[in-house]
């Protein structure tokens, strides 16, 4: 990458981390990234699997948003539209309009030649990512109607900055509700259900919540103030990441893996997730964050529940729709409840199925099965 794209990217990555803890910092956090790509802004859509939905948009793109939301535009959208239908999220994490629409389309279909030419916009990269297993979100990048499409070196910057809010939304969407609610951020984690731990820079715990201290004593555990994992390979492991993290500065491009947590006590494993703290522009008080420098989630997957689809995807070279698909078939379900859950059809589902088996080397439902639990749950 240039000096100037560095940079760029940089400020996006700082930004990204910046608004974990604060998620009002999110509509700056998308401007930064879309300035990677000298674009005019970008969208992040969610879901959860309740059906629940919301939109965030960057300062550029509000007008544009509150257009397509309240005269009925999303109904037009030919890219959202096809995307759904015909399952390109099981074959990509990033989606373009070529991937969906023709440039005769374009040049003749409503949704462009009014919505998008008024206001500017033409192309669109979404790249879809996976902060927690009952939230879908994607990260819509907008383009002015001037530019060319998106190129495919564009698209793999895309998915790396795409990694980024998946860590960083980890924390934030959980924060949404409780930041609403004007608590401060020692209580919102509090109320998280998930295990949160704070170090400093010389890998110190400085704040643990109740749910962290309740998991501790089993696969790991504090000593001399400093977290440490049972099982030596996997301290090493956790180390080694905390180190990436620290030495990264402001740009860690090293993408940093979660870790499994086995435990005596339990049958179930401990997930580990690390994050970059960024405290610069925080509105929160809380005197522990001006040390803070990692956040450590952690979470105890129940026995019944899919396995995490971003860590299936990262461990087993899936697309994140193929892991889906994968971590539900893996905790039991069959390809036709599997597909309803997803809101796929039966048919989109099973060849997405044969192309996992495929990928893994497997033939059979209880291979994956198998392959999941060896890899996932040791």
């Amino acid at each position: 990458m240039s000096l100037g794209l560095d940079l760029r990217v940089a400020a996006a990555v700082e930004a990204i981390y910046g608004a974990a803890p604060e998620p009002s910092l999110w509509p700056e956090a998308l401007q930064a990234i879309a300035d990677c790509f000298g674009d005019v802004g970008a969208v992040l859509i969610w879901q959860r699997d309740d059906g629940s939905f919301g939109t965030i948009a960057s300062p550029s793109l509000v007008e544009a948003q509150r257009d397509y939301q309240q005269n009925g535009w999303h109904r037009q959208d030919l890219l959202a539209i096809r995307s759904m239908e015909r399952a390109l999220w099981l074959k990509s994490d990033a989606i373009t309009n070529s991937d969906l629409v023709t440039e005769e389309e374009m040049a003749t279909h409503a949704f462009f030649t009014d919505f998008s030419l008024r206001h500017g916009l033409r192309h669109r990269a979404a790249i879809g990512v996976a902060p927690d297993q009952h939230v879908s979100v994607a990260v819509s990048i907008q383009r002015s109607h001037t530019k060319q499409p998106y190129t495919d070196q564009e698209l793999v910057l895309a998915k790396q900055i795409g990694r980024h809010v998946e860590k960083a939304l980890r924390l934030s969407i959980n924060l949404f509700d409780t930041q609403r609610a004007n608590l401060s951020l020692a209580d919102a984690l509090t109320r998280l259900g998930i295990g949160v731990l704070i170090l400093d820079s010389n890998r110190r715990v400085i704040f643990s919540n109740p749910i962290a201290d309740g998991l501790l004593g089993d696969g790991l555990s504090i000593h001399d103030e400093r977290l440490m994992l049972d099982r030596p390979n996997t301290h090493s492991d956790f180390t080694r990441a905390i180190e990436t993290i620290l030495n990264a500065g402001t740009y860690p491009d090293t993408d940093v893996r979660p870790l499994v947590v086995d435990r005596v006590k339990s049958v179930t494993p401990l997930t580990l997730h690390m994050l970059p703290m960024r405290t610069s522009g925080s509105t929160f008080n809380d005197m522990f964050l001006t040390r803070a420098r990692v956040i450590v989630l952690l979470r105890e997957r129940k026995a019944d529940e899919p396995a995490d689809p971003s860590m299936v995807r990262d461990v087993l070279g899936l697309t994140l729709g193929e892991a889906r698909i994968a971590a539900l078939i893996g905790a039991g379900l069959s390809p036709r409840s599997a597909a309803s859950k997803l809101g796929l059809t039966e048919e989109s589902t099973r060849t997405a199925l044969k192309r996992i088996f495929s990928k893994l080397g497997v033939s059979r439902q209880s291979e994956l099965v198998a392959l999941l639990s060896k890899l996932l749950l040791r």
